[in-house]
């Protein structure tokens, strides 16, 4: 199993959430998986067509982001499966063989990328186990077995609303579970994961959502001639999904292309930019900063030495630290109109541009500064203190760090930093 690490090597260690997940996961699967045996599957075409769905979708899964894999097509299924009430479903699946479906297709689709060497994660595909449960569980309790709908508003709206609630349910469900592993994994603030898992939820997971309302109330009206009709735009919200992730990698490797051409030249030590952006990406995880506010200062944090091309003389050992007041500045202006030229990073460009603006003189007078001009500031600092080849330790660069509180480092920040070493960060 090829485990997902975050922000390809930007998380600070691995924790034991992950098992959790992936036990209740499959221990709610294989308990289902026993009580459909024990009393048999109904509409096995229905169970049939759905799990395939399901497998296929797990198949074809992919990363939207650094932090999980996306896999529309499942999820729209195992939804509209969990959904299922109409004139051409003669018995609705109950809970149990909802979750043994879902569970077993999981499997099925997780299989094949196991054996071909493809990237896949257990834990998330155990995620939407638990949420597809949740929805089944709330959509059984709303609507009543024996209801049909005979295309009458007084029973289309009842069940509209039911479905609605159930896709909710799921979502908070997952925004739950994936805010607690990620405050856990990343040390972000809980109801910071919440509030990113939940604008997740309501850009991407929606959209999952409603197709599994359309995939179950088609197939409930029409039977499986529904399934081709909803999957066309399921295949196309994959497409552009996978667009996006595209651009994404395209800027990562565009921008991890700039920051080693520092490195190449000399005017940063192997290595540095990549340690700058790891510290400064677990200031803003503790900080509790956005996910767009997270990549902006990642990106800044690679690019924080782009303006020394612009210099004389590197500095030595890349320690940028070594150079006066001016010159410090003078570069990161230099590295602001570099950034700026891409069309597309200006909210980066404006973070490079402050990074070496003292406190007092900066954000401290002036709040339009962003904090993660603060943060490439100090994660720099520390940097070029405990790096590769300075010999501090990080007790004695925490200390020297600390002596620059409230004049040339952001005080929150700089009390950031303590958290983060003092939970073991490490280069």
């Amino acid at each position: 199993m090829t485990t997902n690490t975050g922000s390809e090597g930007l998380e600070l260690r691995r924790f034991g959430s992950g098992v959790v997940i992936v036990v209740a996961g499959c221990g709610l699967g294989l308990v289902a998986l026993l009580v459909t045996a024990r009393h048999g599957v109904t509409e096995w075409p229905f169970a049939a067509t759905m799990g395939a769905l399901v497998a296929i979708g797990e198949m074809v899964q992919f990363k939207v982001d650094r932090s999980r894999n996306r896999a529309p097509i499942a999820t729209s299924a195992a939804l509209g499966y969990a959904m299922l009430r109409g004139s051409d479903v003669a018995v609705a699946p109950d809970v149990a063989q909802i979750v043994a479906v879902v569970w077993v297709a999981t499997m099925a689709g997780i299989l094949p990328r196991a054996i071909s060497g493809l990237w896949w994660d257990l834990v998330v595909s155990s995620r939407r186990v638990i949420s597809v449960a949740c929805a089944a569980a709330v959509f059984a309790a709303l609507v009543p077995n024996g209801f049909v709908w005979n295309l009458t508003w007084h029973r289309g709206v009842p069940l509209v609303f039911a479905m609605v609630l159930s896709v909710l349910s799921a979502g908070v469900m997952d925004a739950l579970v994936g805010a607690g592993q990620a405050t856990e994994r990343y040390n972000r603030p809980f109801p910071a994961a919440l509030r990113d898992e939940l604008a997740v939820m309501g850009r991407i997971g929606m959209a999952m959502g409603l197709g599994g309302v359309l995939l179950a109330a088609g197939a409930s009206l029409i039977g499986l001639w529904a399934v081709p009709l909803v999957v066309v735009p399921l295949l196309l919200t994959q497409f552009a999904f996978r667009r996006f992730a595209s651009a994404q990698r395209t800027y990562r490797t565009t921008v991890r292309s700039m920051a080693r051409s520092t490195e190449i030249a000399g005017f940063s030590s192997p290595g540095q930019n990549a340690r700058t952006a790891s510290l400064a990406v677990a200031i803003g995880n503790d900080l509790g900063l956005t996910p767009a506010r997270m990549e902006a200062l990642e990106y800044a944090a690679l690019l924080s030495g782009v303006g020394q091309l612009a210099l004389a003389d590197p500095s030595p050992g890349g320690a940028s630290l070594l150079r006066s007041r001016e010159e410090r500045q003078q570069a990161a202006e230099i590295g602001a109109s570099i950034i700026e030229r891409s069309g597309v990073l200006d909210h980066v460009a404006e973070i490079v541009r402050h990074s070496n603006d003292p406190y007092r003189q900066g954000r401290a007078s002036n709040p339009d500064i962003p904090v993660e001009s603060g943060i490439v500031n100090v994660a720099l600092a520390y940097e070029q203190l405990v790096g590769e080849g300075s010999g501090q330790t990080p007790g004695k660069a925490m200390e020297n760090v600390g002596l620059g509180i409230g004049a040339e480092y952001d005080p929150v920040v700089v009390e950031s930093l303590r958290r983060v070493v003092g939970r073991g960060f490490r280069f």
